[in-house]
């Protein structure tokens, strides 16, 4: 991990500690339980367009301060697959019992690109964790876009990929069987232009994508294998160790990530926020 400290601006009350060289910054030193001035928001937000994920430590937020927090970074959706918890349809419970083996979106993945719009960012908030493990990773998509030769990414350009529901089942829990048996899919560009930084980023994930668009599977399948190990390579990537209180927010047009299922026999709990996004362009 990164040890450069981005020092907090005279008027800011924070400072943060960026992860990794592309991805990741832990925020110290701010309140989101209280109202946020007009400068903190926007340094918050530079923030994460810059980072792509924010880590905000020592949060005790209710569900309506969550909220609240949420409205400020976006517009809240709710998930098509679990039902939010009690009174609150925007916060996704993302448990993993202590005798299950399985753990909610366990593999590479961006959220939900089975969706015409899928969202535009995600934040995680900790309830509970288990003592010693159930840590994400993160990858950049924007560094990984970058790393490629110039060949590829010409390859790449015209090429859009088609991503099913159907696919995710493996990674969802606490799904009802008939809520399991909807499928939804969407097409994208493989290669997406982020809305507000112009960024490029690639856009396939192993938990969604399928093919390419006009391609059979098998055509497919050996340029995806590629992009899915090439996408989530060491030096794109940063790693996050929750605490109770954790807030984590990330950009989902820029990153993939993966929640660690190593804590068996231990219950984990997670209430979850997405943002509405753009269709992908």
């Amino acid at each position: 991990m990164s040890t450069q400290t981005v020092p907090a601006q005279p008027d800011l009350p924070f400072e943060g500690e960026i992860l990794s060289p592309t991805i990741g910054l832990e925020i110290r030193g701010l309140r989101l339980d209280r109202p946020l001035q007009e400068p903190v928001l926007k340094e918050i937000w530079a923030a994460f367009l810059r980072h792509h994920v924010l880590v905000i430590r020592d949060q005790d937020l209710s569900p309506e301060q969550q909220i609240a927090f949420a409205r400020h970074m976006g517009e809240p959706d709710i998930y098509p697959f679990v039902p939010g918890i009690e009174n609150y349809p925007f916060i996704t419970p993302v448990i993993k019992e202590a005798h299950e083996m399985q753990n909610f979106g366990g593999i590479w993945h961006t959220d939900t690109a089975y969706l015409e719009r899928p969202p535009s960012a995600t934040m995680l908030l900790a309830r509970e964790i288990p003592p010693k493990g159930g840590d994400t990773l993160f990858a950049s998509q924007v560094a990984a876009y970058e790393a490629l030769s110039d060949g590829m990414k010409a390859l790449l350009a015209p090429l859009r990929g088609f991503n099913t529901s159907e696919k995710a089942n493996q990674i969802r829990t606490n799904v009802s069987e008939k809520r399991k048996s909807e499928t939804l899919t969407a097409v994208h560009p493989v290669v997406r232009t982020h809305p507000e930084t112009g960024e490029k980023a690639l856009y396939v994930n192993s938990g969604h994508t399928v093919c390419f668009d006009g391609m059979t599977q098998a055509e497919s399948t050996p340029l995806l294998e590629f992009l899915f190990r090439h996408q989530v390579q060491d030096a794109f990537t940063c790693r996050v160790r929750w605490s109770p209180g954790t807030l984590v927010i990330w950009d989902n047009r820029t990153s993939q990530h993966l929640p660690l299922n190593d804590y068996q026999g231990h219950r984990r709990e997670m209430h979850r926020i997405t943002l509405k996004g753009d269709i992908p362009f």
